[in-house]
């Protein structure tokens, strides 16, 4: 898309203001927001915000930063403002004023990893399936834990009150570009899924970012509060983002191959081998915040293991049943709290890792790694993951292919803001604490 075309597009559309759409080091969306006398001037990148006061970039002495927009992620928000008015979005990259490469800016960071592959004339095609829950808000509008109703996986209104509101979600993200595959209510009360078409890595993680902002636009509309957060909920599923991956060259899908055993390519196999091999590193990343391994508990359908099966959906790595184009695996680990570009960033590493030194997968697990005994694991090299994110930070220090796959900046940036959290939560006393011993001691 072209800075004519765009500005074609926003008088057509009645857009009054452009959001510069980016994300911080963890993932939550930022934007700075420009009236319409500045659209060419952010067209053309020179639009400067402090870097210093957003979470993982710049120290205050060299805190001036350029939003460098991706063109072709132009969309027009569909809601109308009082005026008659919309708003519309582009992602950008962040770079240094002289428009240098910024080692702090996480989209950059895939797009390093992205081109990585690309010498090898791989492309990494992505497709999520995000959950969340929609909850009831109190009489002063702040979030609570009550959800809008009692349904279960796939069930229907009136079960299912969510479903207008999650039909609305749908027609907005269909109206800036998605591809919508399904959405449906999920297994725990108040938890729904919407999957929309995979697509490259950088074009998916700005997919999610955007995902992530719609579903709590319009659920704010229907005053419900709609939650990434990986658990919220004691003894019910939480919320996963499994990803489906494969590597494409060209239009051919390099993981099929209908001659090998499970019709999995060389290529297949040493990818999943070597998302196995730094799983424990990376799950700091894909699985970001104290809460996340909360979720990662027997029982409630996330992975706890390194392992990989066929068919079975108890390992870290299922392979769905489709093969030719859609042959892909499907990495059950991470959750929608993590910052997607660097979540599919460090696993395009561990994948690339496996390739490039051709790490074997071993064979697929075929029975429910949940029941077998720790002995059964031993025997067949089945690792636990990290229990607590305190465990998973001391394993990405550890492991070099992920912590140079972030680069420097992000990777100093990120264990140093993730510490903190983590010894917050060490030091803090939580209700179960209290219930549990302010009257017995």
């Amino acid at each position: 898309m072209t800075k004519t075309t765009i500005l074609r597009e926003c008088k057509k559309h009645n857009v009054r203001f452009l959001r510069l759409q980016f994300t911080d080091i963890h993932g939550a969306n930022k934007n700075v927001e420009v009236p319409a006398s500045q659209f060419e001037k952010a067209l053309e990148g020179l639009i400067m915000f402090d870097g210093s006061s957003i979470e993982g970039f710049t120290r205050i002495e060299e805190s001036d930063m350029l939003l460098h927009p991706d063109l072709d992620t132009f969309r027009v928000f569909p809601w109308v403002n009082g005026d008659g008015s919309k708003v519309g979005r582009l992602v950008c990259d962040v770079k240094r004023p002289d428009g240098s490469e910024f080692g702090g800016d996480p989209r950059t960071c895939l797009k390093r990893v992205c081109e990585r592959a690309a010498k090898k004339g791989y492309t990494l095609m992505v497709g999520p399936e995000v959950e969340f829950f929609f909850f009831e808000r109190n009489e002063e509008g702040e979030p609570t834990t009550e959800t809008h109703d009692v349904g279960a996986y796939f069930d229907l209104a009136p079960v299912d009150l969510g479903e207008e509101c999650r039909r609305d979600i749908v027609d907005a993200l269909e109206s800036v570009g998605f591809e919508i595959e399904a959405a449906h209510h999920e297994v725990a009360h108040g938890q729904h899924e919407i999957d929309f078409k995979y697509s490259d890595a950088v074009e998916t993680a700005d997919r999610v970012a955007t995902f992530r902002f719609i579903v709590r636009h319009i659920a704010h509309s229907y005053g419900l509060h709609a939650t990434f957060m990986p658990k919220p909920l004691f003894g019910q599923n939480g919320n996963g983002m499994h990803c489906h991956q494969s590597l494409f060259r060209g239009a051919k899908n390099v993981f099929y191959d209908p001659k090998a055993e499970y019709q999995l390519s060389k290529t297949a196999l040493h990818y999943i081998a070597g998302v196995l091999r730094h799983a424990k590193g990376f799950v700091a990343v894909t699985n970001p915040i104290v809460n996340s391994y909360k979720r990662l508990v027997p029982g409630y359908e996330a992975p706890t293991n390194v392992a990989w099966s066929e068919k079975n959906r108890s390992p870290m790595i299922r392979i769905p049943a489709a093969r030719g184009t859609s042959t892909r695996c499907e990495v059950r680990l991470p959750d929608p709290s993590c910052n997607p570009y660097l979540a599919f960033a460090v696993m395009l590493a561990a994948g690339l890792d496996g390739i490039e030194n051709k790490l074997e997968a071993g064979p697929p697990v075929t029975r429910n790694v949940f029941k077998m005994s720790a002995r059964e694991k031993k025997r067949l090299k089945i690792e636990n993951l990290p229990a607590t994110l305190g465990e998973a930070l001391d394993q990405l220090e550890k492991d070099s292919v992920i912590i140079d796959a972030l680069g420097p900046h992000l990777a100093e940036a990120y264990l140093a803001g993730k510490r903190q959290h983590w010894n917050e939560f060490l030091a803090a006393v939580h209700p179960w604490e209290l219930e549990k011993y302010l009257g017995y001691y």
